[in-house]
């Protein structure tokens, strides 16, 4: 099942020749892509999604089926022609023409497997949400949004830092620095500490034969990702929201508040009926 149909689109256009040949398993000729046998269509009806795709003559498409229970999504492929696959009409080719189908129908999801995958985001934010153990180590966790942490990931993607790696006296007058506090309050022992919580996490990784450490490619993704969308996004955001020297000017304020309106009339319009 996938979550937004639009994704797909961004990610892998499923009518271009090169990827129907791999869905419908059929080398695709120059002229049934140009004549426009070729193609894929996302067609939306109010709020509900469908993906169409098309090769000569056969249709598969995808939607969204309401049932009792709730909606699930459908994906089916009719062939009208037999012949764009080699087999003949008889009734005898049933089974035959089954196997297409059904085989076109998985490899269209396994394409939307690989293009959408919404479980590898929510694991890799939880895995530092929580305290973990690694190889009998208990490492505690790196919360979203605490300062200290925060301002650890926006320290360890300083350019200063990246050439030769960082050690923790390094680290410490960079980041008394960005929590606004004296190098005196942070104590070599407590950087040890940010160090092997970072390390056990998979953030960074020692170099060998040495007391330096640098990012590993996860810690180098996850930290530019925390600390952009909390400077540039949160904070941001959250100041507009609650400033009352914003609610005028700022445009995220005024739709916020214009949903709040909104929302009000309607719960007084349902409660007086």
């Amino acid at each position: 099942m996938i979550g937004d149909p639009f994704a797909i689109r961004e990610n892998i256009d499923l009518g271009r020749p090169e990827q129907v040949q791999l869905i419908f398993a059929r080398k695709m000729q120059r002229k049934t892509a140009d004549d426009g046998r070729c193609r894929t269509r996302i067609v939306t009806q109010g709020v509900v999604p469908s993906l169409h795709v098309y090769y000569k003559n056969t249709h598969l498409k995808q939607y969204h089926k309401c049932q009792p229970q709730g909606a699930g999504l459908r994906t089916e492929t009719t062939i009208n022609n037999t012949y764009d696959f080699g087999v003949g009409r008889r009734l005898k080719n049933l089974a035959r023409l089954g196997q297409i189908g059904f085989a076109a129908n998985r490899r269209v999801l396994q394409v939307e497997q690989l293009t959408h995958d919404c479980h590898i985001g929510p694991q890799a934010f939880d895995q530092l949400q929580k305290p973990a153990e690694v190889d009998g180590q208990h490492v505690s966790a790196l919360p979203f949004g605490q300062e200290r942490v925060q301002a650890l990931l926006t320290v360890l993607v300083l350019f200063c830092l990246q050439p030769e790696g960082f050690r923790n006296r390094r680290l410490r007058p960079l980041l008394a620095q960005l929590l606004g506090i004296s190098q005196s309050q942070i104590r070599p022992g407590r950087m040890s500490y940010d160090l092997r919580r970072l390390r056990l996490h998979g953030l960074i990784e020692r170099l060998p034969k040495t007391q330096r450490y640098h990012l590993t490619t996860f810690g180098l993704k996850t930290s530019l990702f925390y600390s952009r969308a909390y400077q540039r996004l949160l904070r941001r955001g959250l100041s507009e929201l609650h400033d009352p020297r914003s609610l005028e000017s700022s445009p995220l304020a005024g739709t916020f508040n214009r949903f709040l309106n909104t929302l009000d009339a309607y719960v007084a319009e349902k409660m007086a009926a």
